[in-house]
């Protein structure tokens, strides 16, 4: 047996989002998003055609809730503030029922012995707001920032971690790439607009905090994804660095170094889909960098060479560049999400960013294992037997270990989630809780063997194996 050990000071926690936890969504004075919109106009969209009006019911169950966080070991843990429900029109009055609930919120965690690290935005457009263009507009940056500062100046003696965003890239790719965040539109000139739009607004919401002298850090959180090519082959080599500038870079670099990768602006300047840039816009990103990496990671990507030529009249899109090895032997596999499983990624992924990145304080803000129909693995007590999220974390941790061992600046680990939350189209078709949901049964909360062990590894420093 082998025992890995943990500073006494490491993170130990989970991460979620306002849409995919709180539930309440026209209570509380809360104002639409876009998940509200969509799930009315198409319902058969989203699996089971389960929406995000009821969620995990958090916004009724957060007292109780935060107590099971607590008694499962976290030290931490990550929520979003809802935009719609703080401002419910995305730009106008502040709802002060949602003032009156975060602070809650936040207060019962610190009593709690549980930070909170508070995202200001996971996905959760206010349709007010995306019908101005969303992050295509300028308006909608500037509301953004005024959004930013509300929030600094109501919950800051409350909170001392904030992130502008969770994966900003993932807008990009499902509002105007892939289809599968509304509005669902195909035009990659948007997506880069949208991309650069989300950097900006990222830059002005950390200059804001500065500049409000607030107490704290504020960093941001980005799913990278290592992008590994099939073979020494120069022309894999050069796919597999394509796909990583589009899906890493574009928003690594700028936030961490604040610049964006040369390559990734010559591509586009070349295929003439560069965005709208003000005076200042280069400056306030190069000036206002975080201070925290948060790092999600679930997969890596397999790239090779284009097998054939592209359609040149076909919507452009990044995969013109490169194709996807599906077709490696022995990769190991989640078969209900289709997704890889590759622990060394996380590894690689944090000696990237102590070689190229200054070594900048980080931490895994997301990493977890979604399965479908879990009641399989419920034992005579009513508990599910989740021994392979168990193995799953087990293998990440280990690397997160080596990788902490050499010295890379990593500072925690969040789980994704605490409880089995509604995840967007998917709605609840794959679990990824520590604490599973009957959503049946008034929403009754049932810790598995993972969150039981997970307490054990928060309590011991680390874990046997």
């Amino acid at each position: 047996m082998t025992f890995y050990p943990f500073p006494k000071d490491f993170w130990w926690g989970s991460a979620s989002s306002a849409t995919q936890m709180e539930g309440a969504a026209y209570e509380g004075g809360k104002g639409e998003n876009i998940w509200d919109r969509w799930y009315k106009e198409e319902p058969n969209r989203f699996f089971n055609g389960v929406g995000p009006e009821n969620t995990s019911d958090f916004y009724h169950q957060y007292k109780e809730d935060i107590q099971l966080m607590k008694e499962l070991g976290h030290n931490s843990f990550r929520p979003s503030i809802s935009w719609s429900r703080l401002i419910p029109t995305g730009d106008g009055e502040v709802n002060q029922e949602a003032v009156k609930f975060y602070r809650d919120v936040f207060q019962t965690m610190r009593e709690n012995g549980v930070e909170p690290f508070v995202n200001l935005y996971h996905f959760d457009m206010p349709i007010a707001m995306q019908d101005k263009g969303g992050w295509t507009s300028r308006e909608v940056v500037e509301a953004y920032v005024r959004y930013a500062k509300i929030c600094f100046e109501q919950f800051g003696d409350l909170v001392t971690k904030w992130f502008t965003h969770n994966e900003p890239v993932v807008p990009v790719e499902g509002q105007y790439l892939y289809g599968f965040h509304y509005p669902a539109e195909l035009d990659f000139k948007k997506g880069v607009q949208a991309g650069f739009h989300a950097v900006l607004a990222g830059a002005k919401a950390v200059q804001a905090f500065r500049d409000g002298g607030y107490t704290g850090e504020i960093g941001v959180i980005l799913n990278l994804t290592p992008s590994y090519p099939r073979s020494q082959h120069p022309e894999d080599l050069k796919a597999a660095h394509i796909a990583d500038l589009f899906f890493n870079r574009a928003f690594l670099d700028p936030f961490v170094k604040g610049e964006f990768p040369e390559d990734l602006v010559k591509l586009l300047q070349e295929e003439g889909f560069m965005p709208e840039v003000m005076d200042g816009d280069l400056e306030i990103i190069a000036n206002h960098t975080v201070d925290l990496l948060g790092i999600n990671y679930y997969q890596p990507r397999r790239i090779k060479a284009k097998e054939n030529l592209p359609n040149p009249k076909a919507p452009f899109l990044p995969e013109r560049f490169f194709d996807y090895f599906n077709e490696m032997h022995g990769r190991k596999m989640n078969p209900y999400r289709g997704w890889e499983i590759y622990e060394k990624g996380i590894y690689d992924i944090l000696v990237n960013v102590q070689e190229n990145y200054g070594n900048i304080p980080c931490f895994i803000s997301e990493n977890g294992m979604g399965v479908e129909n879990e009641g399989r693995f419920v034992d005579e007590n009513g508990q599910i037997q989740d021994d392979y999220r168990i193995d799953f974390y087990k293998g990440h941790l280990k690397w997160v270990h080596k990788a902490l061992e050499e010295g890379t600046n990593v500072k925690g680990y969040h789980v994704w989630t605490f409880i089995d939350n509604w995840s967007w189209l998917n709605a609840y078709k794959n679990r990824y809780g520590l604490v599973s949901l009957d959503l049946d049964h008034n929403f009754k909360r049932t810790i598995k063997k993972s969150g039981e062990w997970y307490r054990a590894v928060s309590k011991q420093g680390g874990f046997e194996d």
